[in-house]
């Protein structure tokens, strides 16, 4: 029994390995409540010709109780994130307003995007980018954001080096994304090789 017990974790460690060894080709996305056709078409070009991997539209999901925050009823992004756990690089797009427990002061802190480090799956959300700004505008935080957590998925943490690298965290300013370029700078390109 107890060589059983010892066993277990020995090989849950080992099938674990397999899932950060499986290198990135190819991105699910995830539309999550109704989306834009158009948000859709945009995060796949930026996938594209940003980190040159492959996209693969995947239906719609619904957005279940389970997903929602206790009290504002928003998406809670890691509810998000639990509930499409994924061998597979997923990222999950809603127009819905999404949040996550920051502190015991901010246990709904409203957010942009959220992604697992490293990890498979990430969010993001176009309610607070599309705020008080024109089409063209929405579209531009939609690129940095989703690039920004799949970099999280990657492995890169947040950026203090150049304010203009799209791996700053925004903390919470919409401000910060608008000054953001396409862009990592040397530090963030040679941790992910690219």
């Amino acid at each position: 029994m107890k060589k059983l017990l010892l066993l277990i974790p020995i090989a849950l460690i080992f099938l674990t390995s397999f899932y950060f060894l499986k290198p990135v080709t190819e991105i699910n996305i995830q539309p999550l409540g109704k989306v834009s056709p158009g948000y859709i078409a945009l995060v796949k070009k930026s996938v594209k010709s940003f980190y040159g991997y492959d996209c693969v539209i995947l239906p719609k999901k619904e957005i279940t109780k389970d997903m929602l925050s206790r009290v504002t009823k928003r998406i809670d992004a890691k509810k998000a994130l639990r509930s499409n756990l994924s061998f597979d690089n997923l990222l999950i797009i809603t127009e819905k307003d999404i949040c996550y427990n920051k502190n015991k002061s901010n246990p709904e802190w409203g957010i942009f995007g959220l992604g697992s480090q490293p990890g498979r799956t990430c969010i993001v959300s176009t309610f607070k980018l599309k705020r008080e700004v024109s089409q063209q505008k929405t579209l531009e935080r939609l690129e940095k954001v989703a690039l920004h957590e799949i970099g999280h998925n990657l492995g890169l943490d947040h950026c203090s080096n150049n304010k203009e690298c799209m791996m700053n965290a925004a903390n919470g300013t919409i401000q910060q994304v608008d000054n953001e370029k396409v862009w990592f700078c040397k530090k963030c390109k040679r941790k992910i090789k690219k």
